[in-house]
């Protein structure tokens, strides 16, 4: 995109300029190379009058790209801000729009949180592709004036028993680890599946929380004349170019890994160096807006940072720090390297911020200041490159309205109900399928991916894994803080895409639940094919208005989050899989609730009722491989009142565990608990199968929601009983927990059908990973 000198081979690179641009309008430029359409390149040229100079080019071609502008999803994410209550509103400080959403908890504190995806860049180098994914989504969260305190991933894999799957599983989690332990930022929760469908396309999604005080919030508006732009962190080098616009807004061809250079390279400690540098800029009030530097890099930073702030901005790009001296001026506004910030510094407290990143060791360089213009102008060595409105870049890209149609193979898929399959009275049959599916790689013990993380740094964990929920103390002396869970089930979402975007959100709100929490806020991270496809599209439209009118419905608000197309290879896209994200309230952490029974002699209830609701069950699944029908119903009025029941239950210390039941039905609900901290259990069928009409492999393996299994002490079992009826809340007394005898392994007992000692069980659970990916790499540590 740019020409050596004629002059001398060593010689500085001859510059695009606006001038030059505007001599030559016939000048021929890659920009379908650059991932631009050529209806998109015409714009371009009428948005300037003229034909774009090769930085420009670079510029609008990342900014425009799908990852960065989502173009095609933004005329269905406004909905997510049309319905939107005065409850809603409530809490909320900071909606969609900035880097992360940020949430006011109480006494002061706020906590910012946002999911998004590293997909594409961790199919191609699972390593890097993860960690920096895990880097990227933390900066976002420092730039909204936080300290992070806790990550979590989202992962999906191909068939466990694929050839190819294992070089992305030991990637892909040796690079969450390895960034986020050398963080110092505990991983307290997630998911893990394994389907077919994710061969190609595998999804790294990455979460990060971070904590702040309400007047320590931090916005990227670039506002007041005469302020200086900084730069600061790592060099920028030649990786991640293109990394927006190519890599992450196109599907894989068919074939292996491609496009590396894409691809950035993460350094975790320089990033532990530049939090903390940032929390000391902030403290000592020395950032009038800040902006991290990921996707799109510098071409992102300055164009969003003067369209936010109705700003103009004049940079100097040679100014840049460089690990590599041959890049371009197109090549540096579009590196993705990691580590890097850019501040918005007041003239007079330019030393006084000098100082402090001098005291961090940590590189700047002043590259221009805000103008008053409401241009966006760059200039390489005096002349000038880059002349644009930065609302034209950062706001104002292409909005499509893509054909959407129905998918021409989800009526048939419908029609094959799950109700026609085989289920069994037989009590061996039953037993044998319960370890089946304990056993299978989706509900199976993930001890092999978790134990590479540390969930207690910091030392402020309350929760983690294999908890329903990941929970943070904020405050040491009250004992404020939050609890986050993450769900999707994208076989509910391929047989139904709005249902199933309610049955994500309807998960994720009961996963906070159990543990005392308050649900009051949502990410999400939405990941589908290619919406060039229209049944994808159509997938998309009917996922967003389940979630917009489910989050309406609870009163939860939509904070942020991200939308990841393209995940498909060929023509087979991926399942749509829309990864949401709840955080919760806890007053105080000491009331939190662990999933799994303690002692003996206590009463276990199960919440709620349950249907026949097998269609896309992990039973259908795993002992029929089977995926038809429609997914369970959710009312989400009852999963109100059931959450509201469960936080009256942990105020008045009623209950001593709550789980939620969703993948594996009661069945896997039972072993969890019992495994979770080795502790029997006896329980009886007969009744739920009276009082809901189901037989005993609906009972075990029925997926409906609204239900949890909770354990109450005996002495407060009235109490706990009067407390359900009052609210008008289904319960059954449904077995107790039990201690083995001497000498014996404790055990659950399905009376009347089996009984599964707990080393069996744990050794069903516990064997799947290890025995596709080799041994558990660390000890235990919860």
């Amino acid at each position: 995109m740019t020409t050596p000198s004629p002059t001398s081979a060593t010689a500085r690179p001859v510059a695009d300029t606006v001038e030059n641009a505007a001599a030559t309008p016939e000048k021929e430029q890659p920009y379908a190379a650059l991932g631009l359409k050529p209806d998109e390149y015409e714009r371009i040229r009428e948005i300037l009058g003229r034909r774009p100079t090769s930085g420009e080019l670079a510029m609008y071609s990342v900014m425009w790209s799908e990852h960065c502008s989502y173009k095609s999803s933004k005329i269905y994410l406004r909905k997510f801000g049309e319905k939107v209550s005065d409850e809603m509103k409530t809490r909320l400080m900071v909606g969609m729009g900035q880097n992360a959403g940020v949430v006011d908890i109480g006494e002061g504190w706020a906590v910012t949180f946002k999911v998004e995806s590293h997909n594409h860049p961790s199919y191609i180098e699972p390593f890097q592709g993860a960690a920096t994914g895990v880097g990227g989504i933390v900066r976002d969260i420092i730039s909204m004036g936080a300290r992070p305190v806790a990550v979590m991933d989202q992962l999906r894999f191909g068939a466990i028993d694929h050839p190819d799957t294992a070089r992305v599983v030991h990637g892909v989690t040796s690079g969450i680890s390895f960034y986020g332990n050398c963080l110092g930022l505990p991983n307290i929760g997630g998911e893990t599946v394994f389907d077919a469908v994710y061969q190609g396309n595998p999804l790294v999604n990455a979460l990060a929380v971070g904590v702040l005080r309400h007047e320590d919030l931090k916005l990227a508006n670039a506002t007041g004349a005469g302020n200086k732009v900084v730069l600061f962190g790592a060099r920028t080098g030649g990786d991640g170019i293109g990394g927006a616009s190519i890599l992450a807004s196109d599907t894989f061809a068919d074939g292996g890994p491609t496009k590396r250079p894409a691809v950035q390279v993460g350094d975790p400690f320089a990033e532990k160096v530049l939090i903390e540098c940032c929390l000391e800029l902030y403290r000592d009030e020395l950032v009038e807006a800040i902006q991290d530097l990921g996707a799109a890099g510098i071409s992102c930073a300055t164009s969003e940072l003067a369209a936010n702030g109705g700003s103009g901005m004049r940079v100097d790009l040679e100014n840049v720090l460089l690990r590599d001296p041959t890049l371009t001026p197109e090549e540096i506004l579009m590196s993705e390297s990691q580590e890097r910030m850019m501040a918005i510094v007041a003239p007079e407290k330019l030393d006084a911020f000098l100082a402090v990143v001098d005291k961090w060791d940590v590189e700047t360089s002043v590259l221009g200041e805000v103008t008053g213009d409401g241009r966006l102008q760059i200039f390489w060595h005096g002349e000038e490159i880059v002349n644009v409105d930065p609302s034209t870049v950062a706001v104002d890209g292409p909005v499509y309205e893509r054909p959407v149609a129905y998918p021409t193979w989800i009526d048939a898929l419908r029609d094959d109900s799950a109700s026609a399959l085989t289920r069994d009275v037989d009590p061996d049959t039953l037993r044998r399928q319960f370890v089946q599916l304990v056993a299978s790689p989706n509900l199976a013990d993930t001890s092999w991916i978790t134990n590479q993380y540390d969930y207690y740094v910091m030392g402020n964990t309350a929760l983690s894994f294999p908890d329903d929920a990941g929970m943070i103390r904020v405050d040491e002396h009250s004992g404020l803080g939050f609890a986050i869970a993450t769900d999707c089930n994208g076989r509910y979402c391929q047989l139904d895409p709005y249902q199933g975007a309610k049955l994500a959100l309807a998960e994720a709100y009961r996963n906070v639940a159990v543990t005392g929490a308050v649900p009051t806020a949502v990410t999400d991270c939405l990941n589908f094919g290619s919406p060039e496809n229209p049944e994808v599209m159509w997938q998309f439209s009917q996922t967003v208005d389940g979630l917009s009118d489910a989050c309406l419905e609870l009163g939860v608000p939509v904070t942020g989050g991200n939308v990841s197309f393209y995940n498909q290879t060929g023509d087979q896209p991926i399942f749509p899989t829309p990864v949401v994200g709840v955080l919760g309230i806890i007053d105080d952490v000491a009331r939190r609730i662990p999933s799994g029974w303690q002692d003996a002699g206590e009463n276990i209830y199960l919440l709620g009722v349950t249907a026949t609701e097998l269609s896309g069950s992990q039973w259908a699944g795993t002992i029929h491989g089977h995926l038809g029908g429609r997914p369970p119903a959710v009312d989400l009025a009852q999963e109100k009142k059931l959450a509201e029941l469960i936080h009256a239950a942990s105020q008045q210390s009623l209950v001593s565990s709550a789980h939620d039941l969703s993948s594996g039905g009661l069945a896997q609900a039972l072993a969890e608990a019992v495994m979770r901290f080795g502790v029997g259990a006896r329980v009886w069928l007969n009744e739920i199968q009276d009082r809901d009409g189901v037989d005993a492999a609906t009972a075990l393996f029925s997926e409906s929601t609204g239900r949890v299994i909770v354990s109450v002490p005996r002495e407060d079992d009235v109490k706990f009983r009067g407390l359900c009826e009052g609210r008008g809340y289904p319960v059954l007394r449904i077995g107790v927990t039990d201690v083995a005898a001497d000498g014996d392994m404790p055990s659950l007992e399905v009376q009347g059908l089996f009984t599964v000692p707990l080393d069996e069980l744990r050794d069903a659970s516990t064997s799947t990973l290890p025995d596709a990916f080799g041994p558990i790499i660390t000890e235990r540590t919860a």
